[in-house]
């Protein structure tokens, strides 16, 4: 089979493209430069896409000894990704630029031009497994696992990928990364936002959608408690920086509940106003079989999983969580799966629009979905392979 091997520059994509040599297959690597100004994204081992990722790649390929290339995909990804990434945090929702990077450019643009190219396939360093059945299957790495950001592809586009890395776990990976002489043996993971020089992700938005002052308030007596400089600066089940005027009662913290972007109102409240135990979603794409169906879900990169009861339909995808969750962030993907002795396999995924509290949960108004903590004050979505 001759396949592409996109090559990010990490340890990897490199053992990846190694492993699909050596079963055989007509490897050729390929780096994706993402960059419209390579000078703006960052520099040194903390983000991904960089200069030095690029000559780390081409160094990877010649100890393989396979044929490398660098693909110009700045345009495609700066279109997709980066303005997609502005456009959803001014709507009040929290993308994932892994995942959007996933879809629009690793398995849609760069595996177009791979097929027209003649190549059968592509494959990436990714942590995730496909079985023999052709389904998506966790990596045997739960720590790594990246399954989540791959439930976004289609069944044609699952097709067409390689996952070598699935039945291994990081250690593995390193170990025999150092034993192939690879130089990218020990360099650092990447977990910031590439496109994000200095990692500051409050001042990278505010510095595209300016200054926006609005107003701080009590989800349940509806009181102006503060103001703030722009809604994207908060992430729902924040409770420090807030800077409120007037202390709760109680005395007892307050949490963002919500960013309601046509008003610009953040909205905080109590700790428990911010369970969630019924989510809907759009955009389903659905390899299970039909539903209801128990399952259970995962509402964010690297989050727990929850049992649920998923329903999908003409409006999109429905979760009964049987408990509760919080943090459950609009513009996220929720994920579902299916416990299996040979790795969960992924039913589908879909992104979410709201949450909210069943009737009959505990006291206090619905809440929907804003940002989680990953967002502008929390850690960030991790990278891909």
């Amino acid at each position: 089979m001759r396949v592409l091997a996109a090559m990010s520059g990490g340890v990897d994509s490199a053992v990846a493209a190694a492993r699909a040599r050596d079963a055989g297959h007509d490897v050729t690597g390929v780096h994706l430069a993402l960059a419209r100004n390579p000078q703006t994204y960052r520099t040194g081992a903390r983000g991904c896409c960089t200069l030095e990722d690029s000559r780390d790649a081409r160094r990877a390929a010649d100890v393989i000894g396979i044929p490398f290339y660098v693909w110009d995909m700045a345009e495609q990804f700066h279109d997709n990704v980066v303005d997609d990434f502005v456009a959803e945090y001014a709507a009040g929702r929290t993308p994932n630029p892994c995942l959007r990077c996933n879809e629009k450019i690793k398995f849609a643009a760069v595996l177009d031009r791979a097929v027209a190219l003649g190549f059968d396939a592509v494959v990436t360093g990714h942590h995730a497994r496909l079985g023999a059945d052709g389904l998506l299957r966790r990596s045997v790495d739960m720590a790594k696992d990246q399954s989540y950001v791959l439930a976004v592809l289609t069944r044609a586009q699952l097709d067409r990928a390689v996952f070598p890395l699935g039945d291994s776990t990081k250690t593995q990976v390193r170990e025999e990364a150092a034993e192939r002489g690879l130089a990218v043996a020990d360099k650092p993971d990447s977990h910031d936002i590439c496109f994000i020089a200095d990692g500051d992700t409050r001042g990278f938005l505010a510095a595209r959608l300016g200054e926006a002052p609005g107003d701080i308030v009590d989800s349940r007596t509806g009181a102006v408690l503060g103001r703030h400089a722009g809604a994207y600066s908060y992430t729902v089940g924040q409770r420090k920086g807030l800077d409120l005027r007037v202390p709760a009662p109680d005395g007892r913290p307050r949490y963002v509940l919500s960013i309601t972007p046509k008003t610009n109102t953040v909205t905080v409240g109590p700790r428990e106003d911010l369970a969630v135990d019924l989510v809907t979603a759009t955009r389903p794409i659905w390899h299970g079989e039909p539903t209801p169906v128990e399952c259970e879900v995962q509402l964010r990169a690297h989050g727990d999983v929850v049992p649920a009861l998923v329903t999908v339909g003409p409006d999109g995808l429905r979760a009964r969580l049987h408990t509760q969750a919080r943090g459950v962030a609009a513009g996220q993907a929720i994920v579902a799966y299916r416990p299996d002795p040979a790795g969960d396999i992924v039913l589908g995924s879909a992104t979410i629009a709201a949450g909210a509290a069943a009737p009959g949960d505990e006291p206090g108004d619905p809440v929907s979905a804003g940002r989680a903590t990953a967002g502008p004050g929390g850690a960030g979505p991790e990278h891909g392979a």
